[in-house]
C-alpha cells in the first residue's frame, strides 16, 4: 500500500513539473521562447433583425437556469444645450411603470419574480431566472415602448437632480470632473456640457417626452440575450413583443471638433475648502479600437499608469508619498476625440511638486524605451483579463456587439492575443510619442489657491483661472493680511464673548450637547460630553451605538481601541469644556490669516501636525466659529472631515451652534441641536 501511495505521489509530482514545463534537462542560461498564442474560437451569437430595424443577438448557455438581456441604443453623444439634465431625468423616469401597469404594480412584480431590471435614457438590462424570462421580457418591452411619464414623477426626478447638483457644489472631485470635460471638450460639445441648476430648472415634462420620442428608436437599437433560452423561442417572443415599436429618423448632428492647446498650460479652479488638490494632465487623442495603434496604446498606458505597478503610482505614491494613488487612462471613441489623462489627488502643499513629477514621467516615457520586464508584465495582465472574461457567457455577446458598433474586423477578438503579443518595445515608444503629450496638455487643477498657487506660479506654465462652472475668472484673492493688534488670543476672546462672555466660559465645569440628523433612512444621533480634561462622543444610528470616541491625557480611543500615539498626541490639545479653550492654550495653534467663507471674512487658526492638522474659522464681524476642518494624512492617504456652524442657540447663558453641516461619505448631512446642558449631565462613567 505504501509503495502504491509513494508511486502515486511521485507520478503526481512528475505531472505537476511537466505542466510547468520542467524537464530533466534545462538550459537556465537561455530565456525560454514564448509559445504561440492559443487560438481563440469565440463562436458567434445567433442573430436576427425585425422589420423596424431592431437587431437581436442570442447566446444560448444552459449551464445555469438564468438569463440576462441588454438593450443598447447606439445613438452616440447627445447634445442637450440649455436643457442639460433631460437625459438624466428621462432615465430616472423610465421603468417606473407603463401606460398599462402602475409604478407600484410594475415594481412589485419585478421584485416578486426576483429579477433585476434597469431602464435608462439610452439602455435597458435585466437578469432573471429562465422560467420567468418570458414575463420579464414582456415587462421590459412594455416599459421601453410605453413609458409612464407623469408630472409627479418628473418633479421627483427634477428635485433629485437639483439636490445632487447642490450636494456637489463643495466637492472637489465633482467640480474637477465637470471642469476636466468642459475645458478639454468645450461646453458646446456633448462631453463638455454639464447639468446646472439653471439648465435643470429649464426642463419640463414635455422636454422629457420629446427626448424619448426623438432618441428611443428601434432602428438604432441592439438587443442582446444570453442564457438558458433557445434561439427559436427568443425569436418568437421578441418578434411578438417588439414588432410594434415604431422606427423613426434620428436627428442629424455634427459633433464639434476638439483641439489641444497650443502650449501646455495650467487651468486652475479655486476651492477654498479643499485639503487636497485634484490634478489631471489631459490631452486629446484620436484613437479607435479599429486603429492599428490600439493594442500598443493600451499596453503603453498600462505600463505608465494603469495600476499599482504603473510608473505614476510607483513615483507619486510609493516613492514620494504625495497621494494614495496616481493613475492614467487612454480612451477610444468612434465618433469624436478621446483623451489620455494622468491624475491624482494630492496634498495641497505638494501640488506643484506633483505637477513636476507628472510632466517628468510623461517626458521620460516618451524619450526612453520601456523595459522588457515592464512590457511582459503588461501583456500578461491583459492576456489574463481577456482569458478570464471568456468564462462569462455574456462576453461572446458583448464582443459581437463591439464588432458591429465599433467597426471592428470579424476576427478582432479571435486574434486579440496574437496582437497583444506582437507589440514591441519600439511600438510602445512610438505610440507614447504620438498619444502622450508633454507640450500640448491641459493641467487641470482644482484646489485651495492659498496653499497651492504660490508655488505653482514658479512653474514654467501659463496659469488660467476658472470658477466652479468652468467659466473664465480672475486670479483668486489670496489671504488678507491680519490687522495690527489682532492675535490668536483676541480672536478667541471675541469668540468667548460672542457665545456668552469670558466669565461664563471660565465657570464651565462640563458641557453636554446632542445633535440629530436624518440620512440614509435613519436617524443619526451625536452626543458630545466634555470636562476640562476629558471628552467623549457617541454616535448612534437608528438607536444603535455605532461609534464611541473617548479622549483624555492618556490618549484617544475609538470603540475602546487606542489610536496611534503620535496621532493621539496631535488631537488631545482640543481637550477642555470647549475645544476653543484647547486652541487658546496650545502653542502649536497659530493665527494664520483671513479667508473668505461663504462671502464673509473669517480669521483662520491653524494647527499643523505630522498626521493631524486642523483649521478653525471665526467670523470677523460676529466672532462666532463658522467652520472647521481636520486633515488626517497617513501612509500616503489623506482624509478630510469638515463642518460648518450656524444658527447659534443659547442654553444656560452659553450659545451653541444650532446647526452643524458636514459630510457623511458622499452625502451632505445637516445636524440639528436637540439639547445642550451646562455643568450637568456629565459623569466619570461617560469616559469609560
Amino acid at each position: 500500500m505504501k509503495n502504491n501511495m509513494r508511486t502515486k505521489i511521485t507520478t503526481l509530482i512528475a505531472l505537476f513539473l511537466i505542466s510547468l514545463g520542467v524537464t530533466a534537462q534545462i538550459d537556465r542560461s537561455q530565456q525560454p521562447k514564448a509559445g504561440p498564442a492559443p487560438v481563440i474560437n469565440l463562436g458567434k451569437p445567433q442573430t436576427f433583425e425585425l422589420k423596424n430595424g431592431l437587431k437581436v443577438m442570442v447566446v444560448e448557455n444552459h449551464k445555469l437556469p438564468k438569463v440576462s438581456a441588454t438593450l443598447i441604443l447606439d445613438n452616440g453623444p447627445i447634445f442637450e444645450g440649455e436643457k442639460v439634465g433631460i437625459s438624466s431625468i428621462a432615465g430616472g423616469m423610465m421603468g417606473n411603470g407603463t401606460k398599462t401597469i402602475s409604478k407600484d404594480a410594475f415594481n412589485e412584480e419585478i421584485d416578486f419574480l426576483g429579477a433585476n431590471l434597469y431602464i435608462g435614457s439610452q439602455s435597458a438590462n435585466f437578469n432573471t431566472l429562465s422560467k420567468f424570462f418570458p414575463r420579464i421580457l414582456e415587462l421590459t418591452a412594455d416599459a421601453v415602448q410605453n413609458p409612464l411619464f407623469t408630472q409627479e414623477e418628473f418633479e421627483k426626478e427634477q428635485a433629485k437632480l437639483l439636490e445632487n447638483i447642490k450636494s456637489g457644489e463643495n466637492s472637489v472631485a465633482a467640480i474637477a470632473a465637470k471642469a476636466q470635460n468642459a475645458l478639454v471638450y468645450g461646453k458646446n460639445h456633448p462631453y463638455g456640457e454639464f447639468e446646472t441648476e439653471a439648465s435643470v430648472k429649464n426642463t419640463s415634462l414635455s422636454d422629457v417626452q420629446n427626448f424619448y420620442a426623438t432618441y428611443f428608436k428601434p432602428n438604432n437599437a441592439y438587443l442582446v440575450i444570453v442564457g438558458d433560452v433557445t434561439f427559436k423561442d427568443v425569436k418568437n417572443q421578441v418578434t411578438k413583443l417588439f414588432s410594434n415599436w415604431k422606427k423613426g429618423t434620428l436627428p442629424a448632428y455634427e459633433i464639434p471638433k476638439v483641439t489641444d492647446v497650443a502650449k501646455t498650460e495650467i487651468d486652475f479652479i479655486d476651492m477654498p475648502n479643499a485639503v487636497q488638490s485634484d490634478i489631471a494632465v489631459i490631452n486629446t487623442v484620436n484613437l479607435k479600437m479599429s486603429n492599428p495603434d490600439y493594442f500598443a496604446a493600451i499596453l503603453a498606458n498600462k505600463i505608465f499608469g494603469g495600476g499599482g505597478e504603473g510608473r505614476l503610482f510607483l513615483n507619486l505614491r510609493e516613492d514620494k508619498g504625495y497621494t494614495y494613488g496616481a493613475y492614467s487612462r487612454i480612451g477610444n471613441d468612434e465618433r469624436t476625440s478621446a483623451t489620455f489623462e494622468s491624475s491624482a489627488s494630492v496634498r495641497n502643499m505638494v501640488t506643484d511638486s506633483s505637477v513636476v513629477e507628472f510632466m517628468k514621467e510623461i517626458k521620460t516615457f516618451r524619450d526612453t524605451k520601456v523595459t522588457e520586464e515592464e512590457l511582459k508584465n503588461a501583456k500578461a495582465a491583459y492576456i489574463g483579463n481577456f482569458v478570464m472574461a471568456l468564462e462569462n457567457p455574456s462576453t461572446v455577446a458583448s464582443y459581437a456587439l463591439n464588432i458591429v458598433t465599433k467597426n471592428l474586423p470579424e476576427n478582432f477578438y479571435e486574434t486579440y492575443l496574437q496582437k497583444i503579443n506582437a507589440v514591441t518595445i519600439d511600438d510602445v515608444q512610438r505610440v507614447a510619442q504620438k498619444y502622450f503629450s508633454e507640450d500640448n496638455a491641459r493641467i487641470v487643477i482644482v484646489g485651495k489657491a492659498l496653499d497651492a498657487l504660490p508655488n505653482l506660479e514658479k512653474l514654467p506654465y501659463t496659469i488660467n483661472y476658472f470658477d466652479k462652472e468652468s467659466n473664465a475668472a480672475s486670479k483668486p484673492e489670496m489671504s488678507k493680511p491680519i490687522p495690527n493688534g489682532v492675535t490668536k488670543q483676541t480672536v478667541l476672546n471675541n469668540f468667548f464673548n460672542a457665545i456668552g462672555g469670558s466669565d461664563k466660559v471660565k465657570a464651565l465645569n462640563s458641557t453636554l450637547v446632542t445633535y440629530e440628523a436624518s440620512a440614509m433612512g435613519n436617524v443619526i444621533s451625536s452626543t458630545e460630553k466634555r470636562t476640562s480634561t476629558k471628552y467623549s462622543n457617541e454616535t448612534s444610528m437608528g438607536g444603535k451605538v455605532m461609534m464611541k470616541v473617548v479622549m483624555s491625557d492618556a490618549g484617544v480611543f475609538m470603540n475602546k481601541q487606542p489610536l496611534p500615539p503620535q496621532m493621539s498626541g496631535e488631537m488631545t490639545y482640543t481637550l477642555g469644556t470647549l475645544p476653543e479653550i484647547g486652541l487658546l492654550n496650545n502653542e502649536n495653534s497659530k493665527l494664520t490669516g483671513i479667508e473668505n467663507i461663504d462671502g464673509k471674512d473669517a480669521y483662520v487658526i491653524s494647527t499643523k501636525g505630522e498626521i493631524v492638522s486642523s483649521f478653525v474659522y471665526f467670523d470677523v464681524e460676529s466672532g462666532l466659529k463658522v467652520k472647521e476642518s481636520q486633515v488626517i494624512t497617513m501612509q500616503g492617504q489623506t482624509q478630510n472631515q469638515e463642518a460648518t456652524f450656524s444658527n447659534y442657540q443659547e442654553f444656560d447663558g452659553i450659545k451653541f451652534p444650532g446647526t452643524k453641516t458636514g459630510n457623511l461619505g458622499p452625502q451632505t448631512v445637516e445636524f440639528k441641536l436637540i439639547d445642550a446642558k451646562v455643568n450637568q449631565g456629565v459623569s466619570e462613567e461617560d469616559f469609560i
